[in-house]
Parts: structure tokens; sequence; C-alpha cells
């Protein structure tokens, strides 16, 4: 098992401007829904996507990680938008 700190990491090892462009990553693990919370803040905007279970276990695990790549590179591209 991984925490959000080992989530956050894979994150930034996937983008690495993240937290260097103004872009800060948040995430948290939300019991009740059973999902990740993956939520990017730059300056008072901040977008949410969420994570089940089982992506974020195969990316973790070094298997593939398509989804979190793909709601990563959306949020991060809606956010360097604004």
């Amino acid at each position: 098992m991984y925490d959000k700190n080992a989530l956050c990491d894979k994150i930034r090892e996937l983008y690495p401007d993240i937290g260097e462009c103004g872009i800060d990553i948040d995430v948290e693990y939300d019991n009740e829904q059973k999902t990740w919370t993956v939520q990017l803040k730059k300056d008072h905007i901040k977008l949410k996507t969420f994570l089940e279970d089982q992506d974020a276990d195969l990316c973790m695990d070094g298997k593939q990680c398509v989804s979190l790549g793909i709601e990563i590179a959306q949020l991060k591209s809606t956010i360097s938008q604004i």
C-alpha cells in the first residue's frame, strides 16, 4: 500500500513541471467514495479530479499510468490556461 505522498511523487514524476510553474498538487483519499481526490491549485483557482483505486494501484505498481496521466494532463492544461 502507498500513501498520498507516494502518489504525489508519482504524479510529479510524470509531470515534473507541477510545483515548479506555480501549480501545486494535493492528494487525499476519500474513504467513503473509495477514490483518490487529486487537486491542482494555481493562485486562487482549484481544480480536482477523482482517481479510482484500481487506476492508482496500476500506476503505483509501474504497470499503467494512462488514466492518471490523462486526468492530470487535462487538469494541468485547464489550469494553465486560466
